[in-house]
């Protein structure tokens, strides 16, 4: 009799126009009054959308008319007045997650817009569904160009981005945790890879500067010789710019003009790290042969700040006056004006490390 029992309760499970909770179910607008929408659910019965779910599905779909073919998802089999009640939002947000999850299988490529930013990236809807696209996903162009992490200008880099269609890919959907992340990134991985086949450290390329920022400056370039229109980017720091000592990338290069650089660092992600002053000769080869520690020799003012004097002694050979040498950084700009030569006395060299250490001359 048990097995009868469980035998007829699978059976009647079974049976596909009985109304479950959680099922999606397609019906019928027979009705639409002032606080609610009934749905002919043949041969299940009747459903109802009522009350937030009435207002967020006429805010969403004011459109809506009698005679419409919709999709619910059954969220009660029996309520109060004996009907089926249904939420359209529900189900639009399950269809969503199905049509995101054939998206990241078929790696296919949707644009979005972000409505809103914070610290770790941009928030952004599609087909219903809230998701993020990382910081660590954004693509080389929209990455901000922040030095040491500044989150307050990295957050406000990002605000520029909102509003703006981004081209992206599923990186990850999981409709259990409610998980959908894009990936601005993804976008580039064929380019990636193609760069890391066609580029090696050392190689030299050919582009033209596209920004300036504290820290270096921005050099785009073509994927290789046979491929002008697909663009890479990569960074000069400011201590691959020159081998002297700059204080502002634009002492060196202007956005716009065109350079050669060589590569000398690739990272897995596709991040290229260029040189400029790998190209050039460096001056600080045998200046050991020229001065000593102890000589005295006459330098340029370049600049002072809270840290000293930076002297120019000889052509992109640039040293240090410690701040600590003049008593103070007010004594200082009282004696050395910019521009001006003085006289100087070697307290430390080291060529390799391209590094010169002066003090005031005792004559």
């Amino acid at each position: 009799m048990i097995k009868e029992t469980e035998q007829l309760t699978q059976d009647f499970d079974s049976i596909d126009y009985l109304p479950k909770k959680g099922k999606m179910v397609e019906g019928t607008i027979v009705k639409i009054g002032r606080a609610c929408i009934y749905v002919d659910l043949s041969p299940m019965g009747t459903g109802v959308i009522l009350g937030k779910e009435y207002f967020l599905t006429k805010r969403a779909l004011g459109s809506l008319k009698v005679g419409d073919n919709i999709t619910a998802k059954i969220v009660e089999v029996d309520n109060e007045d004996g009907n089926i009640e249904l939420s359209l939002q529900e189900a639009q947000k399950e269809i969503g997650w199905e049509k995101l999850k054939e998206l990241k299988d078929n790696f296919e490529t949707v644009a979005i817009r972000p409505n809103g930013a914070n610290k770790g990236g941009l928030l952004a809807e599609l087909y219903g569904v809230k998701g993020f696209l990382p910081l660590s996903q954004l693509s080389i162009e929209h990455y901000p160009r922040v030095e040491e992490g500044n989150s307050a200008e990295i957050l406000r880099i990002l605000q520029q981005l909102v509003g703006q269609d981004l081209k992206v890919k599923i990186f990850d959907v999981d409709a259990n945790e409610s998980k959908l992340i894009f990936s601005e990134k993804a976008m580039e991985s064929g380019a990636i890879q193609s760069l890391l086949k066609a580029y090696k450290v050392g190689d030299r390329v050919t582009g033209k500067i596209t920004g300036l920022a504290d820290f270096g400056a921005f050099i785009r370039f073509p994927l290789s010789a046979d491929e002008q229109n697909t663009q890479m980017e990569g960074l000069i720091h400011i201590s691959e710019l020159d081998w002297q000592l700059i204080n502002d990338p634009s002492e060196v290069v202007k956005v716009g003009q065109e350079v050669e650089a060589q590569i000398v660092d690739i990272s897995k992600d596709g991040r290229v790290s260029l040189s400029l002053k790998a190209l050039q000769s460096d001056p600080w080869e045998g200046i050991e042969k020229k001065i000593k520690i102890g000589d005295e020799v006459n330098g340029k003012i370049i600049r002072t700040n809270q840290f000293g004097a930076f002297i120019e002694i000889a052509p992109k050979i640039r040293g240090l006056v410690h701040v600590s040498e003049f008593g103070t950084e007010v004594k200082m700009k009282e004696k050395y004006k910019a521009g001006e030569t003085y006289g100087f006395k070697v307290s430390h060299l080291d060529p390799k490390d391209h590094r010169l250490t002066l003090k005031p001359s005792e004559k």
